[in-house]
């Protein structure tokens, strides 16, 4: 069964594989970042760490390390959308070169596609990655945000705007965090996208081992259960 319209050369099973991809990565994002969860994941956990970093910077002085820790979190988003870009540059010139993306194809799956097909699977793997570069370059900047808040923290806890400073620079670093692992959320189902160069089913089984490599990371690897550790009384 084929869907009626331009897209002839798809199947009612691509849909259902396409759907199932941007269902699953529009959702799992919600599901990783509720807060009010029994079963917090690490990226959770993570947030509670990074409020309890900012508060500890008044009380800091000199505050290179804390300089430092920014600079790294800002050159990691940095160097991730650079790399996004550089893989959006790619992608785009293999849609002037789909013919030999074709004969790969073939070769893969013993079956002939139009150009068309092939051009929609890797705009595909491309509009991933730019939600990716967006997520990367917007977590950038709110980590310069942060920076900046974090400079303003007085050193003197009994001023009153210690701990207001300290909540805004600390609930910043929470909103970078949370754009940066959506990011990389996307550049993980860009790859699985990939799959759908070999078919639609290649397309459903890569969907369904990004998600477990997630759900696995964020609630049953041994970087939560290091975050679940409590110093003893």
């Amino acid at each position: 069964m084929t869907i009626v319209g331009p897209l002839t050369a798809f199947h009612m099973l691509d849909g259902i594989a396409v759907a199932l991809l941007f269902l699953t990565w529009a959702t799992i994002g919600w599901l990783i970042e509720r807060p009010n969860a029994k079963h917090k994941s690490a990226s959770v956990l993570m947030a509670r760490y990074r409020l309890e970093w900012m508060s500890h910077i008044a009380a800091r002085d000199p505050r290179v390390f804390d300089a430092m820790l920014l600079t790294n979190l800002r050159e990691g988003t940095a160097f991730f959308a650079s790399a996004c870009l550089i893989a959006i540059g790619g992608g785009m010139a293999l849609l002037s070169n789909t013919e030999r993306v074709s004969m790969i194809a073939e070769d893969l799956i013993l079956d002939t596609a139009p150009e068309s097909v092939l051009e929609v699977k890797i705009l595909v793997v491309i509009l991933l990655l730019t939600a990716a570069f967006l997520k990367f370059v917007w977590a950038n900047r709110v980590f310069g945000y942060c920076a900046v808040l974090a400079g303003t923290i007085p050193n003197d806890l009994s001023d009153p705007r210690c701990t207001i400073r300290s909540r805004q620079a600390g609930e910043l670093n929470v909103t970078a965090a949370r754009a940066f692992n959506k990011g990389l959320r996307s550049v993980y189902f860009a790859l699985g996208a990939l799959a759908w160069l070999v078919g639609a089913w290649a397309l459903i089984v890569a969907t369904a081992l990004t998600l477990i490599m997630i759900i696995r990371r964020e609630y049953a690897s041994r970087s939560r259960n290091v975050l679940l550790e409590e110093p003893v009384q």
